[in-house]
C-alpha cells in the first residue's frame, strides 16, 4: 500500500486556532503531519493576524522542530516574534514592541541579556531554594489536604510555582496572587471564561512593568543577596554588565508568564496522568524516580507551540522555505514522534532516555528554569505522595482555550 504524499487535513485547518487545543490535543492530525510531510503548508488568508502574511509552515517532527531551534543564523524568533497568535486587534507595531522581551530577542541583543540573566539560574542559585521550596510544599499540600478537596490547579499547582519566583525575584509572598492575575491576564485573551480582553492584557502586562521597575528601584538603593540586585547591579568582571530597568522590567514578565504558566501547567497534568494510570502512581509513591519529572514535561508539554521566521532563503530537509516565512514548531507534537519516543502515548515515569523538547528545541532559546521546573515538579509529588498518596479526581478538567498553552483551568479533586 502506498504512503500518501499529503496529509489527510483539511486544507483550512489552522493548527494555531485555539478552537482547536479547547477540548483535546489533536495528536491523530499530528501523527498524520509527522506521517507524511516534512513541512506542511498552513494557509491563513484571513487569520486577521499582525505578522502580515497569508501563512506559514508547521514543523511536526522531533528532528525538525530540533533542527530549526539550532540554527538560529537562519531561523530567528526577532522578526515576528516566537509567539503564534495574537488577539484580533493587535498591530504591527503592538508586535514590534515585543521584540524586547529575551523570549522574542535574537543575537547580539539575546546572547547580551541571556548571559546576564543566567547569573540568577546557576546550579548554586536554584540549590540554594530546594531547602525553603521543600518546606514551603509541604505547607501548601498540607493546607490542602485539611480542606478535604478543591482545585489542584488554585490549591496546589499554581501556588507552588508562585511561591518559587516570589523566592527566586525577592517579591513580598503577600504579592505573589498579583503575580497570578497579571499573568493569567496577560495569557488567557482567547478563553472567554477568563472575560478578559487585549487591553485588560496590555494594561496587566504595563502594572507589571511598573511593578518590576520599582523593584529594581529598591534593590538600587538597599542590595540583598538576591537575583534582582544580581541582574541590576554594575558589571562583576564578567564583560556581560547588566540589565537596564526596562530590561529587567520586560525580563520579569517573561519570567512570570513562563515559570508560573508552564510549571502550572506540567504539576497539573502530571497529576491528571497519574489519575488516568493509577500504576503509575503506585510505582512513583514507591519508588519516587528521578525520571518522573521529565516525563511529566514530555506528557503534558506546556508549551504546545513557538515559532522563527526564516532570515534568509532556506530549505527543511528538501522543503524550501522562503526569507520571512513563518515556521511554527509543534513540540505537542515533536514529543510525540514515534520515531524518537518509543510508544509516546504510554505514560512512564521511569522512561530513560527521554529526549522530550518540553524546554525547547535547544539552541540559543533553551528553558533557563529547565532544572527549577523540574525541582518544583518533584517537590510537589514527593509531598503529595507523603502526605496525600489517596488523593483521587471529583470531576473533570477544564482546559484552557488557548493558541500555545496546553493549559487546565480546573481539576477537582479530593485529597484523602
Amino acid at each position: 500500500m502506498s504512503v500518501p504524499t499529503k496529509p489527510a487535513i483539511p486544507a483550512a485547518r489552522d493548527f494555531t486556532d485555539p478552537d482547536l487545543y479547547e477540548e483535546r490535543m489533536p495528536f491523530e492530525e499530528f501523527a498524520e503531519l509527522r506521517r507524511t510531510s516534512r513541512l506542511w503548508w498552513c494557509a491563513t488568508p484571513d487569520s486577521r493576524q499582525p505578522f502580515g502574511d497569508d501563512g506559514y509552515w508547521v514543523a511536526s517532527r522531533h528532528a525538525d522542530v530540533k533542527y530549526v531551534s539550532t540554527h538560529p543564523e537562519l531561523f530567528g524568533s526577532s522578526p515576528n516574534t516566537a509567539l503564534v497568535r495574537f488577539g484580533p486587534n493587535v498591530t504591527r507595531d503592538d508586535l514590534d514592541m515585543q521584540k524586547v522581551i529575551m523570549l522574542n530577542a535574537d543575537a547580539p541583543d539575546h546572547t547580551k541579556m541571556r548571559n546576564i540573566v543566567q547569573r540568577g539560574f546557576t546550579p548554586r542559585s536554584i540549590n540554594a531554594l530546594e531547602s525553603v521550596l521543600k518546606e514551603r510544599t509541604r505547607r501548601i499540600v498540607s493546607e490542602a489536604v485539611q480542606r478535604g478537596s478543591g482545585n489542584f490547579v488554585t490549591d496546589l499547582a499554581g501556588e507552588l510555582p508562585l511561591q518559587a519566583i516570589a523566592d527566586l525575584i525577592g517579591v513580598p509572598q503577600e504579592d505573589r496572587w498579583k503575580l497570578f492575575e497579571w499573568s493569567n491576564t496577560m495569557t488567557g485573551y482567547d478563553d472567554p471564561d477568563l472575560n478578559v480582553s487585549e487591553e485588560d492584557g496590555k494594561n496587566a502586562s504595563i502594572e507589571l512593568l511598573v511593578y518590576a521597575m520599582e523593584l529594581a528601584a529598591k534593590r538600587h538603593e538597599h542590595p540583598e543577596d538576591d537575583i534582582v540586585t544580581k541582574l541590576i547591579q554594575a558589571d562583576r568582571g564578567d564583560g556581560f554588565g547588566k540589565l537596564n530597568d526596562d530590561e529587567f522590567g520586560f525580563f520579569v514578565v517573561m519570567l512570570v508568564v513562563a515559570g508560573n504558566e508552564t510549571t502550572r501547567n506540567a504539576i497539573t497534568h502530571g497529576m491528571q496522568a497519574f489519575f488516568d494510570n493509577p500504576a503509575q502512581w503506585e510505582l512513583y509513591k514507591k519508588e519516587r524516580p528521578k525520571t518522573a519529572a521529565d516525563e511529566i514535561v514530555r506528557w503534558a508539554t506546556p508549551i504546545i507551540s513557538f515559532q522563527r521566521t526564516a532570515l534568509a532563503d532556506t530549505s527543511v530537509g528538501d522543503v524550501e522555505v522562503a526569507a520571512g516565512q513563518r515556521v511554527v514548531m509543534l513540540y505537542s507534537s515533536a514529543n510525540y514522534d514515534e520515531t524518537v519516543i518509543g510508544d509516546p502515548h504510554t505514560f512512564d515515569i521511569s522512561r530513560d532516555p527521554n529526549p522530550h523538547l518540553g524546554f525547547g528545541g535547544g539552541g540559543p532559546h533553551y528553558c533557563l528554569g529547565a532544572n527549577l521546573a523540574k525541582m518544583e515538579i518533584n517537590l510537589m509529588f514527593e509531598a503529595l505522595a507523603e502526605l496525600a498518596p489517596g488523593l483521587g479526581s471529583d470531576g473533570p478538567a477544564r482546559r484552557l482555550r488557548s493558541a500555545w498553552i496546553n493549559g487546565i483551568k480546573s481539576l477537582p479533586v479530593r485529597y484523602a
